[in-house]
């Protein structure tokens, strides 16, 4: 009797543990979602965002979804729990996804040297896999939409070689609304490669913009050496022991033009040569994406985190499979 009496007593203490253990992570649930609803850009489902525009109401939908779902709550909210928090939920470390889950935050918050390196390794595929996925869809690496990014880059692989009267023309099938609008944005673009030329420090004739104004300068320029040497050539004419004669004045101005159109035709690029140029532009703008300074543009925490993209790797491995199997077999034939 006495024995039963002390098993019930410590069972009965087992009860009270695990009652006393409730109550905590009740209290825990109460300050973690507190505290959650006051972060900006919390995520919820587009069906619940109509219904968490304050505090309390993203508090309400929190503690629903922690009381109903803890794995569904720590694959959404889990990253922006501290490691306090986390402890909170080790009492449910025995189901399989919570504990999935709990170690894949847990190696996020600390990850070790080894962890950090097949991490890093892991992004620059994604990154890489997305980056074929936006070279096939090709909006984003259009050339339109790399120089709205990145104008003065453009402007000194690319844009300096072409003609910048074409920009502003009516495009075929555009409304005239949408032709001002196009205008209106080149000049919000000329203005920033304008910025960063000033900002360089390069020389004033060479801003972007400037080419008609020197074009211009240049041929009164000509203009007047003209004038000058036809002048000088009549008062040497008309002296009786000659100097230098008209007809070698003509010549000096045809070198002039013809050192002139050498410049200009420098100033041009063939085809091939313009093909070259926004090539390697386009390289550059690759790489700038793999670097992830692609940040104003892009969100590359979907992308760093987005599994289906190493899908991409295993169906280029399996591909190499079969090609080394086909190359081997004909080999072997």
């Amino acid at each position: 009797m006495q024995q039963r009496g002390v098993e019930g007593e410590v069972e009965g203490e087992g009860e009270g543990e695990r009652e006393r253990g409730k109550e905590v992570r009740k209290e825990a649930m109460e300050s973690m979602t507190e505290r959650l609803s006051s972060l900006e850009n919390l995520y919820f489902p587009r069906a619940l965002q109509s219904h968490a525009t304050n505090p309390s109401q993203r508090k309400s939908i929190l503690l629903d979804l922690l009381s109903r779902d803890v794995a569904v709550f720590l694959e959404r909210y889990g990253a922006q729990l501290n490691s306090e928090e986390l402890r909170e939920f080790d009492i449910l470390n025995y189901d399989y996804e919570i504990n999935w889950h709990l170690k894949n935050i847990r190696t996020k918050m600390s990850p070790t040297s080894e962890e950090l390196k097949s991490r890093s390794v892991t992004v620059k595929n994604r990154r890489l896999a997305y980056l074929d996925k936006l070279v096939l869809d090709g909006k984003y690496f259009s050339e339109d939409a790399m120089r709205e990014r990145e104008p003065y880059l453009h402007h000194e692989f690319v844009g300096k070689f072409q003609d910048p009267s074409a920009r502003g023309m009516a495009r075929p099938g555009e409304r005239w609304s949408e032709t001002l609008m196009r205008r209106c944005e080149e000049a919000i673009l000329v203005s920033k490669i304008r910025e960063e030329q000033q900002r360089l420090g390069v020389d004033e004739m060479e801003w972007v913009g400037n080419e008609r104004n020197q074009q211009q300068q240049e041929e009164e320029e000509e203009e007047e050496e003209e004038e000058h040497d036809v002048e000088e050539g009549n008062e040497e004419a008309k002296k009786v022991n000659g100097g230098v004669s008209s007809t070698e004045m003509s010549e000096d101005s045809k070198l002039a033009q013809s050192s002139k159109a050498e410049h200009d035709e420098a100033a041009t690029l063939s085809a091939e040569e313009m093909g070259d140029m926004m090539g390697q532009f386009t390289y550059i703008m690759h790489q700038k994406f793999l670097a992830g300074e692609d940040h104003q543009h892009l969100d590359y925490s979907k992308i760093d985190d987005d599994e289906t993209l190493d899908d991409h790797w295993l169906r280029e491995a399996n591909h190499d499979a079969e090609d080394k199997y086909f190359a081997e077999d004909e080999e072997d034939g």
